[in-house]
């Protein structure tokens, strides 16, 4: 017989109620409006996408790093693992419920990546950290900068969308170091986001992760100092445009949208 799922505790948010489900000692869910967000059997793509993110970067980097949202942690796990101790971390989650669920009964998960060293976490809405670096010294700046948000870029995009459209994209970019990366999580390609970054000067790959069964996306992006007409379109080269390929194989993919059975 099946061992049943337990409600750890549920609160309120504006997409609903989110809630953490635990099975067992070591299987959870977070689940919004009763249908799954993450689950901590699988998270290849929260893995692919900090390793992708941060793979540029020495491991005695000095690398200023921003995370947003938390998730369960997985992609800030990854993030620690690629860079070394004198990398520093800004992690931006906006529920102090979800940044207390990481620090207590999900830390066990990813060996307390929320309580590291490195890592200083902030309640508050990356969209104003991004804007406060952006309009400071550029000190401030980051060397990568990573969303792994709840759906990430829709297709269709409003041109005020605080994180995808193109005066957010252009903010999210003068908050980067030159030549920082920044790179997206999403459940599908997003033609207005992909323009938003164009309009922005980076060029990107659109990364697949998974390998069977449900892939989702990261999205990799750079910035460029002069771009034009007659370069190529591939990351690291001086235009924007798109380089599409599919990362290797890793542990565990984020699950499609479904409900708790």
């Amino acid at each position: 017989m099946a061992v049943p799922w337990e409600t750890l505790e549920t609160i309120d948010t504006p997409d609903g109620p989110l809630a953490l489900l635990r099975r067992g000692e070591r299987e959870f869910l977070l689940t919004v409006r009763g249908r799954v967000l993450m689950t901590s059997a699988a998270h290849r793509s929260e893995d692919d996408l900090a390793r992708l993110a941060c793979a540029h970067l020495e491991k005695t980097s000095q690398a200023h790093v921003l995370v947003s949202g938390l998730g369960m942690g997985f992609t800030l796990r990854a993030a620690l693992d690629v860079l070394g101790p004198r990398a520093r971390f800004v992690v931006a989650e906006l529920n102090p419920v979800v940044a207390a669920w990481c620090k207590g009964p999900l830390a066990a998960l990813t060996g307390g990546a929320a309580n590291d060293g490195r890592v200083s976490l902030v309640l508050r809405d990356v969209a104003a950290v991004l804007r406060e670096v952006a309009a400071g010294p550029p000190a401030g700046r980051f060397d990568v900068i990573v969303l792994d948000m709840y759906e990430g870029p829709q297709n269709k995009l409003s041109r005020r969308d605080p994180l995808y459209g193109p005066e957010a994209i252009a903010q999210t970019r003068r908050a980067l170091v030159e030549g920082g990366t920044f790179a997206v999580w999403c459940e599908q390609p997003s033609a207005d986001f992909e323009r938003s970054l164009r309009s922005a000067g980076f060029v990107w790959e659109r990364i697949r992760t998974g390998h069977g069964g449900r892939v989702h996306l990261v999205y990799v992006a750079r910035g460029v100092t002069q771009p034009g007409p007659s370069a190529s379109n591939s990351l690291g080269s001086k235009a924007p445009g798109l380089h599409d390929r599919t990362s290797p194989p890793s542990s565990g993919t984020r699950p499609p949208r479904r409900s708790v059975s």
